[in-house]
């Protein structure tokens, strides 16, 4: 009888929702004050099934929907109205603990609950944000701690949840503070709610707790993240105690970072609880160890990646908007300049127009003050005129084209010429080095070689070698005189190459001499068949000076000249 009674309060209710009139502030004054009378007055009856069954109810006509859909607007609609999400989130929190839906019950708990707990998150992660809305951002975390303490499996929801990680994110003391008092509360409230965790849940909680030791310096933070970590220790001691030992150096941060704060007994008893067991790991407990503590290092790095680069937004964005005002600043002047331009053309053009139209007009001014008969002529005189502008301009053009064309195949034809008798200068000058060459005798070598001794000289030296020897038997010379002796015949080698240097210049001018002499010699020859014997005098007195220099240089060999210069190499 009593069900039957509530079901009208919720129909009207549901009734009152589908209106497509109401705004959002509209929506949440309904909700907050409908939910409110429905559950006061389930409340006052004294079955205490009539308050699960008008919940099954709320949720089976969509006013549960409702409230989600309310709860999941774009935040920037809920600003002014944070106070009425925050207790419609209590209301909707309050209403899904208790619901007994039969038929429904898998999408009760796959999707409903689900979605209900990440409404609750968001909402809570965007009131973190508000200053001045610290308590409604309790209210919330009250309404998901309400809401796990009878359903414990959305833990690893929550955990893994991306604004709940944005929360643990917050800088904030009193909002990390309250993060860490909504486990304790649950834990502390529910003995089943910690054995209904899997490892990775309380891993998970634990990994909370020591960042919140690592990271934030305030006592009663820290002090709230100890005694976390003791309630779950005392509940299930098999499953925390081996997950403590993961946590490398956290006995010596306890040890350093967290005395002397007031609570030194927590502390010790923690420092007890994990040196107790720290001889008795497996190889498999140590890598499932090792494998948290780099979950760990990677959450710390992310965490920290995170909040420097929710700190640079700012920097980038107004670096994004000076550059996008520059780009527009830029183009707007180019705008401007290339109007500029075109109004700097147009009345360029206008201006030209109008002292034609002055020029004209002056003209036909000027020719009705002259007479009819002088008209004509001055007519005439005009033609005549800009005919001759006209030609000159025109010859002027052709010459100037008529000179570069002109030029230019001259500058061609010379730099061809040019280039030809660099060619032909490079040919010749490479036949005379080759035939210089060619004529030029061998230059002897800067050594004493086989080449430059006979046998009989050879034979010679090396009796005198032998003797010396005998006569100087010690094989053992100073350094200084090794020095001395190699200074001595350097020189002797050097004057030697140059007494054979001076011998060839005496013998290539010789036979420069020689050479003349055959010359004049030819020409003499040539002339006694067509001059007179007079005339000859000149000739023979310049012979016979050739051949007086000549024999000043060489007296008359007794062998041939090829001997000669043997001989010469052999000295």
């Amino acid at each position: 009888m009593e069900s039957q009674v509530e079901e009208p309060m919720v129909l009207e209710l549901k009734r009152q929702l589908d209106d497509e009139d109401l705004d959002l502030e509209q929506r949440f004054n309904l909700l907050n004050s409908g939910l409110n009378r429905v559950l006061n007055t389930a409340a006052v009856q004294t079955d205490s099934s009539v308050l699960t069954h008008v919940k099954s109810q709320l949720y089976l006509s969509g006013v549960l929907s409702h409230c989600i859909l309310v709860l999941s607007q774009d935040p920037r609609k809920l600003r002014g109205n944070w106070s009425g999400a925050a207790t419609l989130a209590q209301l909707t929190s309050s209403c899904c603990v208790g619901v007994e839906p039969d038929r429904r019950s898998e999408a009760f708990h796959r999707l409903f609950l689900p979605s209900v707990m990440d409404a609750l998150l968001s909402l809570a992660s965007q009131l973190m944000k508000q200053k001045e809305c610290v308590p409604l951002f309790r209210k919330v975390m009250d309404s998901v701690g309400w809401l796990l303490r009878s359903h414990t499996w959305l833990t690893a929801q929550v955990l893994s949840s991306a604004h709940y990680e944005r929360i643990q994110m917050c800088d904030d003391v009193a909002v990390s503070l309250l993060c860490v008092q909504l486990w304790i509360q649950i834990c502390s409230a529910s003995r089943d709610f910690l054995p209904g965790l899997s490892d990775n849940s309380v891993m998970l909680l634990l990994n909370e707790a020591v960042g919140q030791l690592a990271v934030c310096p305030d006592a009663s933070v820290g002090g709230a993240s100890i005694r976390l970590i003791l309630l779950l220790a005392n509940q299930q001691e098999q499953r925390v105690q081996p997950l403590l030992l993961g946590f490398k150096g956290l006995d010596s941060l306890l040890d350093k970072d967290w005395r002397g704060r007031g609570f030194d007994k927590d502390v010790n008893q923690l420092i007890a609880l994990i040196q107790s067991d720290g001889g008795r790991r497996s190889q498999s407990q140590v890598d499932t160890e090792r494998v948290r503590a780099a979950c760990v290092i990677q959450a710390a790095w992310r965490s920290y990646q995170t909040r420097r680069r929710v700190k640079s937004l700012h920097r980038v964005m107004s670096t994004l908007q000076k550059r996008y005002r520059a780009l527009k600043r830029h183009q707007q002047q180019q705008r401007e300049a290339q109007q500029w331009e075109e109004e700097l053309k147009y009345q360029v053009c206008l201006r030209r127009q109008q002292a034609r139209r002055r020029f004209h007009q002056k003209q036909r001014e000027l020719l009705q003050l002259l007479p009819a008969e002088q008209v004509q002529p001055y007519l005439q005189e005009c033609e005549r005129r800009a005919a001759i502008v006209i030609q000159s301009f025109w010859r002027g053009f052709r010459e100037r084209r008529s000179y570069n064309d002109t030029h230019r195949h001259t500058l061609k034809l010379m730099q061809t010429r040019t280039q030809a008798a660099k060619t032909l200068q490079r040919a010749v000058r490479q036949f005379l080095q080759k035939r210089r060459a060619a004529k030029a005798p061998p230059i002897p070598p800067f050594w004493i070689g086989q080449k430059g001794l006979t046998d009989s000289r050879r034979v010679e030296l090396r009796r005198q070698v032998e003797e010396y020897t005998s006569l100087h038997p010690s094989s053992r010379v100073s350094s200084q005189e090794c020095e001395r002796l190699h200074e001595e015949v350097q020189l002797l080698i050097r004057s030697e190459l140059q007494r054979g240097e001076q011998q060839r210049r005496e013998e290539e001018r010789m036979e420069a001499l020689l050479a003349h002499t055959h010359t004049q010699l030819e020409l003499l020859r040539g002339l006694l068949n067509t001059s007179s014997p007079p005339s000859f005098l000149p000739l023979f007195l310049s012979l016979s000076s050739f051949k007086q220099e000549a024999s000043t240089y060489h007296e008359p060999p007794s062998e041939s000249p090829r001997e000669q210069r043997a001989a010469c190499r052999q000295r």
